[in-house]
């Protein structure tokens, strides 16, 4: 019997695998590629075996979870639903990329990408979540001239966030907190989807600057401009909620590429062995053959604010390396919009 619920929980595991949104799976840190936490780790768990150590924070953001805004004050909304430091890190240099590789995301749940860095101290695995101070590094939300989410950007670009870390960032022990917020039930309270997603990095560099931060249960309230918003009614301006921008940070322009321009999915390294660090690893599935569309559909396409229906809509495809400079960087010196 006990064969047969491991068996059982091993195939749960890769139905959920395959159903989720809302997860990085892997990200690249100026070149290296590391593995993120996947739902099947939580799985190994509960078999009572040992899953990979992974730079990626262990989360139960099951069944395409989320924290809403009921969530704000609590834990869950900081690195998402109870979740724990992982027990290893990646490194980055201050100036360097972050390349986020996030599960099939559905182009319905519109919404801004934002990123934030947190100074752990000595050990990022044994930090509490709770005295963590975010500072936001990347934002970018939407673009009325183009009606371009920069959550459909992401999924433009094989479902894959690049972030600039600020070169005048210090050098130090980070938890990276990574994060699309979905808006297509954002037109009533606590409608927003929030997918916040964490890593350890270490930044090297020469940087100086430690700017204070906002914890993690004080960086949104569910009242936010850009948290209660009608994404149907016709915006001409969005503002992105959370804190502003460290000075030196880059707000991103959302575009989509050319199809022209799209890569094409090759293999995916096996899980056992991290590939080459000279490149991005791409991922099996059916790979994105055009952008997709980036207007914003009519009211009466609205999707509920619980978004279940478009979850049978999804695809099961994984992301793969992004064709790079499509997206114009401006600085923004401690600014918000």
């Amino acid at each position: 019997m006990s064969g047969i619920i491991s068996k059982l929980a091993v195939v749960g595991a890769f139905a959920t695998s395959a159903l989720a949104h809302g997860t990085v799976q892997s990200f690249v840190t100026d070149g290296k590629w590391n593995r993120g936490y996947l739902l099947q780790d939580y799985y190994t768990i509960k078999n009572g075996q040992t899953a990979p150590a992974t730079a990626g924070w262990y989360a139960e953001d099951l069944d395409n979870g989320f924290v809403d805004g009921s969530s704000y004050a609590k834990p869950d909304i900081i690195c998402h639903i109870n979740a724990k430091a992982a027990t290893s890190s990646a490194t980055v240099a201050a100036g360097g990329t972050v390349e986020f590789q996030w599960t099939a995301w559905p182009e319905s749940h519109m919404g801004p990408v934002i990123t934030y860095v947190a100074n752990c101290g000595d050990d990022c695995s044994t930090v509490d979540k709770e005295t963590l101070k975010f500072v936001k590094i990347d934002e970018a939300g939407y673009d009325a001239d183009t009606k371009t989410w920069a959550s459909v950007a992401m999924i433009a670009t094989n479902n894959t966030w690049t972030t600039t870390v600020p070169s005048t960032l210090a050098a130090g022990k980070y938890v990276f907190r990574h994060e699309i917020i979905a808006l297509h039930g954002a037109g009533s309270t606590n409608g927003a989807q929030n997918y916040p997603q964490c890593m350890n990095i270490e930044v090297t560099g020469s940087g100086t600057e430690s700017p204070e931060g906002t914890l993690g249960t004080e960086l949104y309230k569910n009242t936010d401009a850009g948290i209660l918003v009608n994404v149907y009614s016709g915006l001409t301006s969005y503002e992105i909620p959370g804190p502003a921008l460290m000075g030196g940070a880059t707000s991103t322009t959302p575009t989509t590429p050319a199809s022209s321009s799209t890569p094409v999915a090759s293999s995916t390294p096996a899980e056992s062995s991290a590939p080459a660090e000279s490149a991005t690893p791409t991922a099996t599935g059916t790979p994105i053959s055009k952008p997709v569309s980036s207007t914003v559909p009519e009211a009466s396409a609205a999707p509920s604010a619980t978004g279940a229906a478009s979850m049978a809509e999804e695809s099961t495809h994984e992301s793969v390396s992004p064709d790079r400079g499509i997206f114009t960087q401006k600085q923004r010196i401690g600014t918000k919009h």
